[in-house]
């Protein structure tokens, strides 16, 4: 059970990226380079005004990012917000293991610091049916995301407990929503699922989404693990029931979407606790909306 963000397996420095460029895209070498972001799997290093280079930090990102350098720019015409299509890709070289890509730049805020308006929830349930539409035979799969549940019972209940004698976070609602999200079937095909739409992954600008970001788990699966972002995006319970109302999601599904809510609550409030004060506010939240819908 991981205590915190992982620990990167490489250092990633602009020295480092300048290398890459130099070697592989040398017309973009000479550009001015700041280190934007770092999160569990990718470091985000922002290349002049227009552009951001994604590259993993952890082996398990490698095969994740060949996973969205094949399949967004075949989902992207489909949806109708921006997400990041890779411009150009780059592979490993001067000493970096792993593919990278260069993306398009996009302005907005991370959807923690920066919520987005109520009106806004129909506008997520319409982009999440443009991406839960049947995926194809060679699609990814995933062992953790878009999977059943139980999948993550051993891992969750573990943090569960923690959480439990440490805080006040685990209510009876949540344990309740939890063990329904486990027994409710998956009643839908094998759909295309974002896999990761939390908070700090979706941009907003002047209250309204401007893009979904960090397509590494991208995967064909049960898309409920999508809909546990209606509680980590919208503060307002009214938010949350026009966005589970504009989806038209069955009970079953409705069930499951609240189960992982639970997780990506139970995950990111734990984890973040040891070192990621955001993460940790973003997962409490999370478990509060829920247990203010189900009492």
């Amino acid at each position: 059970m991981t205590a915190g963000t992982p620990p990167a397996e490489i250092d990633i420095t602009v020295a480092l990226v300048r290398q890459l460029l130099q070697a592989q895209h040398p017309d973009l070498a000479g550009l001015p380079l700041e280190i934007a972001g770092e999160g569990w799997d990718n470091v985000m290093v922002r290349l002049g005004e227009d552009l951001v280079l994604r590259l993993p930090r952890r082996n398990v990102a490698d095969q994740l990012l060949r996973n969205e350098q094949r399949w967004l720019p075949e989902l992207a015409p489909r949806l109708p917000l921006p997400v990041p299509v890779p411009l150009r890709t780059g592979v490993p070289g001067e000493g970096y293991p792993y593919v990278w890509s260069v993306l398009r730049w996009i302005e907005g805020e991370t959807a923690d610091l920066t919520p987005p308006d109520a009106s806004e929830a129909p506008v997520l349930a319409g982009f999440l049916k443009a991406l839960h539409q049947t995926a194809p035979d060679e699609a990814p799969s995933s062992e953790v995301r878009g999977c059943p549940l139980g999948n993550r019972l051993e891992n969750i209940e573990r943090r569960m407990a923690v959480l439990a004698a440490e805080t006040h976070a685990i209510t009876p609602a949540i344990r309740q929503a939890w063990r329904a999200g486990l027994a409710a079937p998956i009643d839908l095909p094998r759909l295309w699922v974002a896999g990761d739409v939390h908070a700090r992954n979706v941009l907003v600008r002047n209250g309204r989404f401007a893009a979904f970001i960090d397509w590494g788990d991208i995967c064909a699966g049960d898309p409920a693990s999508d809909l546990a972002s209606i509680w980590g995006l919208f503060e307002s319970a009214d938010a949350r029931r026009a966005a589970i109302d504009a989806y038209g999601m069955s009970e079953a599904t409705l069930a499951r979407a609240r189960g992982w809510a639970v997780m990506y609550g139970v995950l990111l409030l734990e984890t973040g606790r040891h070192d990621h004060p955001r993460h940790a506010k973003m997962g409490a939240d999370t478990l509060r909306r829920l247990t203010e819908d189900l009492t």
